[in-house]
């Protein structure tokens, strides 16, 4: 347990040391809640946009930091040879790994708890009523796209293209999802992508589709998958699986008598 305390300690003094991490990882989402909070001062919806800003730009952090943070710092570590040194060292490579999570997710808590304080001291941020819901969903979160992170270190080619990289995945992401604006005036094919993006249309394939559920009650309606045998517009209501086999009952009741 020391051996893990001490590479959590050595990752938080090599982040903090290095000026473009620090800037880029932790001050760049801080910054940006400072500007957009700025100009976007009025009401959405009777609450202020200040509300929404700061859960928008705490999940922007999450995705910002566990995400892109990671996959750069795990990419340059590789690129200068150090986790092929780390191999020789006593310390196990799936400690060395947890160790650098617990430090990002150590800079993201700092991050989000100061978001929080400029919101309420600054801005008239209204506070969580469920404060263990919120720091379930962080959580959640975190691990989620620190995951993420993992995955995109073993697939980005060079430390050079890192922030690219993630940049390309995070800022778009950010945008459709409503992290910077609300989404209603997005052209079509943006606002299918942003209600994928948000959770408000299951991809997995069942969707909402209108069936007529008789032909007297066109306007009727139910929910089906694109796989299922009934189809929309059909005319005719879809037909009972049970029918068969109590046709195929009769006659044993029949010979039973």
């Amino acid at each position: 347990m020391s051996l893990f305390a001490h590479q959590v300690r050595a990752d938080q003094l090599v982040f903090w040391r290095g000026r473009e991490s620090a800037i880029f990882v932790f001050l760049f989402p801080v910054l940006l809640y400072l500007l957009l909070s700025t100009v976007y001062s009025g009401e959405y919806r009777g609450r202020p946009n200040t509300d929404y800003l700061t859960s928008s730009l705490i999940a922007y952090g999450v995705a910002n930091t566990t995400f892109g943070g990671l996959a750069i710092i795990l990419v340059m570590r590789r690129e200068l040879g150090i986790l092929k040194r780390i191999r020789a060292t006593p310390l196990p490579a799936p400690m060395y790994l947890a160790a650098a999570l617990c430090s990002i997710l150590a800079v993201f808590v700092l991050q989000a708890t100061t978001i929080m304080v400029l919101g309420r001291l600054f801005y008239d941020w209204h506070l969580p009523e469920q404060w263990p819901s919120l720091f379930a969903g962080f959580l959640l979160g975190a691990l989620c796209f620190a995951g993420m992170g993992f995955g995109a270190a073993s697939l980005i080619r060079s430390g050079e293209g890192a922030s690219a990289v993630v940049n390309v995945v995070i800022l778009p992401m950010t945008f459709l999802s409503g992290g910077f604006g609300p989404t209603t005036d997005f052209p079509s094919v943006l606002q299918a992508i942003a209600d994928v993006l948000s959770g408000r249309v299951n991809p997995s394939g069942h969707l909402p589709v209108s069936v007529p559920r008789s032909s007297s009650s066109p306007s009727a309606t139910s929910t089906t998958s694109p796989g299922s045998s009934s189809r929309p517009g059909s005319g005719s209501p879809p037909t009972s699986r049970r029918r068969p086999s109590a046709a195929r009952s009769r006659p044993a009741r029949a010979s039973s008598r």
